[in-house]
């Protein structure tokens, strides 16, 4: 029943989801059908367009030619007008059937992608052109950018020459007041030897005179000596500026041959760009034609694909109303399904909680025939069993040979213990005896059963008797590593207690008494000291207890260990 009614439910999603695309189909049909008819009208607008050129051509014609062949000519245009006429007629007609039907193309339509490739073509064309105006902006801003950096050389260049200009007339006129001077200091010094000459027999004063004159010229000799050295110096720099103003003359050749070269090479350029952007020009211009008449082509194609589709709609409309029927039908079906699947699934339930009593029945049987299998096994045992162990020698029982161990086993018999006393051996009889080799699981293992006797209802009570050193605390309590009996047993009770929690509900409370000289004391008490009693069960049960004993609830071993 379950599994019909997930098909159900999987049919009527099915169903809702086939409707859904039903109607998106619609929806996109509508909006593809109303973008088609606006194309339409763009279209009906333009012929029109058409024909109010065609009318003032004619007009214009009219009025500026006139004869035989302007009739002819109008002729022709009045035929064109007339083709223009109808043609914009079947293209309302066609608009107000596509408007009128609510029809839409074909998504997949062979006419619709070539007209969507021719497109992207043309869009694809117009961008490799706008790349083209762009590189040719850059290829005016470039050469722009020369001719001006061009203009710049030229300026300095300009400068540079001026002054150059400047420093040869300066170079010049020193070098002429160098010769000027030259040709004075040339002169000077024959007249001081004329006057040396002639000054020879003169008198000591005379003679002071000439020595001063002596000196004087020898210091006009230095200074003409320096003077001819400055003037092979600027000798040297006027031929190191000629040299260099040759250098820069043939710069500046260089200059204006680069320049020019640049120039016609630019202009090369531009005249290559500018036949190249006409010639992609053109391309692209004839290309759009032609994919243009192949549009137009296509949308005759995909027109006459319109008119093909109409059987196709009509059929889908059939469907669709049929499926509206069914999906109106669906509720009623649905309800009665329904029924008979809650008529049926209240049978499976009803039958289900009967065969749940008889089980639960027949558990209660069986765990009551466990009960009194495990108590009569418990009861074959002995209900009081007395259990030997014996502990190892020790250091505090001395050492050498009078060390030996006073207690033998019987090999045959693990229940009989033989003792030597006073050079006779005596032997013991109890319901088990374990060797100093025994461990603290063989020990548990014999008192495990009592935990379920205890989980059953009975009392249960596990003690350790023996003078000090024997090892009861370790046979009881035992190690964090090697536990005891009593933590043993403990593990062992919550264990069955979790695993009966989901049938049973268990409180597990705790209590600490100890009886010495006589005196019962509560060891969990605020007042130890307060004296307490054993009672017998007012319920006439035959069970003691103590009135007044502190008893707290656990939940764990670790709980049970804090306490």
């Amino acid at each position: 029943v379950m599994a019909s009614m997930a098909h159900l439910q999987e049919e009527k999603l099915r169903l809702q989801e086939e409707l859904l695309g039903l109607q998106e189909k619609l929806a996109a049909r509508e909006n593809d059908e109303l973008s088609r008819s606006l194309q339409l009208q763009g279209q009906v607008e333009t012929l029109t367009a058409k024909l109010l050129e065609q009318a003032q051509e004619i007009g214009r014609l009219r009025s500026e030619l006139g004869g035989t062949d302007v009739e002819k000519h109008r002729d022709l245009l009045a035929a064109e007008n007339e083709r223009l006429r109808q043609e914009m007629k079947a293209c309302e007609g066609e608009l107000r059937e596509l408007r009128r039907q609510q029809q839409a193309p074909c998504r997949d339509c062979t006419h619709l992608q070539e007209n969507a490739g021719l497109q992207e073509r043309l869009s694809q064309l117009q961008r490799e052109a706008e790349e083209m105006r762009a590189k040719l902006a850059e290829l005016d801003l470039e050469v722009q950018q020369k001719t001006n950096r061009l203009a710049e050389v030229e300026l300095r260049l300009k400068d540079s020459l001026a002054e150059r200009a400047e420093e040869e007339e300066r170079l010049s006129r020193r070098l002429r007041d160098s010769q000027e001077t030259i040709a004075s200091l040339k002169a000077q010094p024959q007249q001081i030897k004329y006057i040396i000459k002639t000054v020879e027999v003169e008198s000591a004063k005379a003679k002071q005179a000439l020595c001063e004159s002596q000196s004087r010229n020898q210091y006009l000799q230095e200074q003409v000596g320096m003077q001819r050295q400055v003037l092979k110096e600027m000798e040297q720099q006027l031929q190191s500026s000629q040299k260099t103003a040759a250098q820069l003359r043939a710069q500046i050749v260089m200059y204006e041959a680069e320049l020019e070269r640049a120039h016609g090479q630019m202009l090369e350029e531009m005249q290559a760009m500018e036949e190249e952007k006409n010639r992609a020009i053109e391309e692209a211009f004839s290309r759009a034609q032609v994919e243009m008449k192949a549009v137009h082509e296509n949308l005759a194609g995909v027109r006459t694909n319109l008119l093909t589709l109409q059987p196709a709609l009509r059929t889908l409309t059939h469907d669709y109303n049929s499926l509206k029927r069914q999906v109106r039908d669906f509720p009623l079906l649905l309800q009665e399904t329904l029924r008979s699947a809650r008529a049926e699934i209240s049978q499976a339930i009803e039958d289900v909680h009967s065969t749940n009593r008889e089980l639960l029945r027949k558990y209660r049987r069986e765990l009551q025939l466990r009960k009194k299998c495990h108590n009569e096994l418990v009861r074959l045992k002995g209900n009081i069993r007395v259990f030997g162990r014996v502990r190892p020698i020790t250091k505090e029982d001395g050492e050498g040979p009078e060390a030996a161990n006073a207690v033998t086993f019987d090999a045959d018999d693990d229940a009989v213990l033989h003792l030597l006393h006073r050079g006779k051996q005596v032997s013991f009889e109890l319901d088990k005896v374990f060797p100093p080799q025994a461990s603290q699981e063989e020990v548990f293992q014999e008192v495990q059963a009592l935990v379920t006797s205890c989980i059953d209802g009975y009392n249960v009570c596990i003690f350790a008797y023996g003078q000090t050193g024997a090892g009861k605390t370790y046979t009881m309590e035992g190690t964090a590593a090697n536990p005891g009996i009593n933590q043993r047993a403990l593990q062992l009770l919550f264990s069955e207690v979790r695993g009966k929690e989901a049938d049973w509900d268990y409180a597990i409370s705790v209590s600490a008494a100890e009886i010495y000289n006589e005196a019962l004391r509560d060891l969990l008490g605020k007042e130890p000291q307060e004296k307490l009693e054993i009672k017998l069960c007012p319920d006439g049960s035959g069970q003691l207890y103590v009135p007044g004993l502190t008893e707290l609830r656990v939940q764990s071993v670790e709980d049970i260990n804090k306490v």
